[in-house]
């Protein structure tokens, strides 16, 4: 009907669960063909994060993740061993169950996908070169200087490098963005896919698939905050690319803690009331008589550190960049409908901040759009994953 068709998942794979995107390109536009998640936790950030690479003379060292472009000293912690999550036989196929059943469950008809990194699970600095004739010169002196970041061996890890704009043609030196990641998280990637029958077309950060899906080709400074399930992460976009991340053990179960010892019970009755305030709140937010002032109060544990990182971030890309602050602050990840919040943050900073539409360059029946709202910011990175080869 619509002519030669190609189709992917997104496959974002998150401490609150596992998320799923399917979309297929039609007269080349990216059309929803399918969707599902899962809402039971997960361990993947533990294996992403405390990976050692499975270098055995690394382990008495206790290497550690240095820090580079804003990573927290959360992430600045002592890896620990990922073979052991390989050698797990039961781990390999509690991840591989989940991937069948929610493509089973979601009828999926694509077997290519594109999966998720752990932001917490990847090395990311940006590093400064001499400007040399030569490629092979240039990739020898990155190595180098990267090396020198690495607490490891370099051929221990995937690298991938893209040189950033220079402001200026005249300029000796060029900014190169790095991403490392360990091969031995590579290959638990790579080990559940194939079982599960899927193909692993790549692996990419979260922070780039949420730039992609949310800011897009906007190339003015913004600045992106995902509030997942465990951690909320805080990036400066500038041109479709990350420069910036800082990072807090905070998110949608800070929450869940709060309400549960408020109103004294269990933690999932809890999320359950969490889940239904949110969504009366998405319902009729000009109508909610929730009492705001009251309600912050009562929530401060987990307002009060999101303000305070984003005041860092914003002055920390102010000072090392030499430029004005963002324009705009956009929000995702499944607490993001907080109440309130995106308000409070555009009255303290001055700056305009909203919820980010992922679907915004989807097609999909208008029918959907209901649904499809209340679950776009938990969504966000899996469409950009599906978004990656066809914008």
């Amino acid at each position: 009907m619509f002519g030669k068709s190609s189709s992917y998942l997104g496959i974002d794979i998150g401490a609150g669960g596992i998320k799923l995107v399917e979309l297929h390109q039609q007269k080349k536009r990216p059309v929803l063909f399918t969707y599902a998640f899962t809402e039971a936790p997960v361990d993947v950030h533990m294996i992403a994060a405390r990976s050692e690479l499975g270098v055995e003379e690394m382990a008495e060292k206790k290497p550690t993740m240095p820090l580079a472009t804003g990573q927290t000293s959360e992430q600045n912690k002592t890896l620990t061993n990922a073979d052991e999550a390989m050698e797990d036989p039961n781990r390999i196929e509690r991840y591989v169950a989940m991937l069948k059943a929610l493509c089973k469950k979601a009828r999926t008809h694509s077997k290519i996908a594109v999966a998720s990194l752990p932001v917490s699970g990847v090395f990311h600095a940006i590093v400064t070169l001499p400007i040399l004739q030569k490629k092979e010169e240039t990739d020898r002196v990155l190595k180098a200087e990267v090396q020198k970041l690495l607490p490891f061996r370099l051929e221990d890890v995937v690298l991938d490098s893209q040189a950033l704009p220079n402001p200026s043609p005249d300029q000796k030196t060029e900014r190169v963005l790095v991403n490392a990641v360990p091969r031995a998280v590579v290959l638990f990637y790579t080990t559940i896919f194939k079982q599960a029958g899927l193909i692993l077309d790549s692996l990419e950060p979260e922070s780039i698939a949420l730039a992609r899906s949310l800011v897009g080709r906007d190339a003015a400074p913004t600045m992106l905050i995902d509030i997942g399930a465990e951690r909320t992460n805080f990036f400066i976009i500038e041109q479709g690319i990350p420069l910036t991340h800082t990072s807090i053990e905070l998110g949608g179960s800070t929450v869940n803690d709060i309400l549960a010892k408020r109103l004294g019970v269990e933690v999932p009755l809890a999320q359950q009331i969490k889940k239904d305030l949110f969504l009366r709140f998405i319902k009729s937010p000009a109508g909610d008589t929730l009492n705001r002032e009251r309600f912050f109060e009562i929530f401060n544990p987990f307002v009060a550190p999101i303000i305070k990182e984003i005041d860092y971030t914003l002055e920390m890309y102010m000072r090392q960049n030499q430029t004005e602050r963002p324009e705009k602050i956009i929000l995702s990840g499944g607490a993001s409908f907080f109440p309130y919040l995106s308000d409070s943050i555009a009255e303290i900073f001055k700056l305009k901040c909203y919820l980010g539409d992922p679907w915004g360059r989807v097609v999909y029946q208008d029918g959907l759009k209901p649904i499809l709202r209340t679950i776009a910011p938990r969504l966000s990175v899996a469409i950009g994953l599906a978004l990656r080869n066809m914008v």
